[in-house]
């Protein structure tokens, strides 16, 4: 049993990243190209073991120092900023420079879906940064809800990755274009919002826990 909220949370904030275009979007879109849907599984697979590893190592190395009231009021604070600066950048680039869904195959070299989908996010600076300030926030709120309240955002923020790229393999493998450019532009205005909103909840609870400690 998973707790709804923290699992659905988890899941806005995934999508949020996902939908973004970026390596591996144009990674799926190739290896579906060559290897069919099934790339997709390998891919998403290979980011979620990553991911799950590095979230075991800060579950069981850090979670002792993450989630103390000091701790937790500078990550928190960390987070809370990176989201609100990552929810203005996605609306202010779609207001200047709106994104489009490109399905078209991109050159790369071929290389194992499930290798592509782990060594893609390992590489990705912005999944670093996204670990190092929110990720490391959020754990520390799943943390006081022991080993279900990791699995829940760890589910939500898997189950993203599994929707996206799943849906963007079909698209390709179809050849079919369900999402129009507008309803494309429209996904990241409103994950920019709902980072905005998000951002600003962790920032507010940051630096009260760092004054509640002054």
């Amino acid at each position: 049993m998973v707790y709804p909220w923290l699992f659905a949370v988890s899941l806005m904030v995934g999508l949020s990243g996902a939908v973004m275009p970026g390596p591996l979007l144009t990674v799926t879109i190739n290896e579906s190209y060559r290897r069919g849907f099934i790339a997709a599984p390998y891919l998403v697979a290979g980011h979620a073991v990553l991911e799950g590893a590095l979230l075991l190592a800060l579950a069981f190395g850090l979670g002792r120092v993450i989630t103390r009231p000091g701790v937790f009021g500078v990550i928190g604070t960390a987070g809370g900023t990176f989201l609100i600066w990552s929810g203005i950048a996605m609306i202010l680039k779609e207001r200047d420079r709106p994104a489009r869904l490109d399905l078209e195959k991109h050159d790369g070299k071929p290389t194992g879906p499930f290798i592509a989908g782990l060594v893609t996010s390992l590489s990705n600076p912005y999944w670093s940064l996204w670990w190092a300030t929110f990720g490391l926030a959020w754990l520390s709120k799943s943390l006081e809800h022991g080993v279900l309240g990791v699995a829940s955002f760890y589910l939500g923020h898997i189950s993203a990755d599994v929707l996206w790229y799943f849906f963007v393999a079909m698209l390709v493998v179809t050849g079919r274009r369900f999402l129009s450019d507008r309803a494309y532009r429209y996904i990241i205005i409103g994950c920019g919002v709902f980072l905005l909103v998000l951002g600003a909840r962790f920032l507010g609870d940051g630096l009260f826990t760092l004054l509640g400690q002054a």
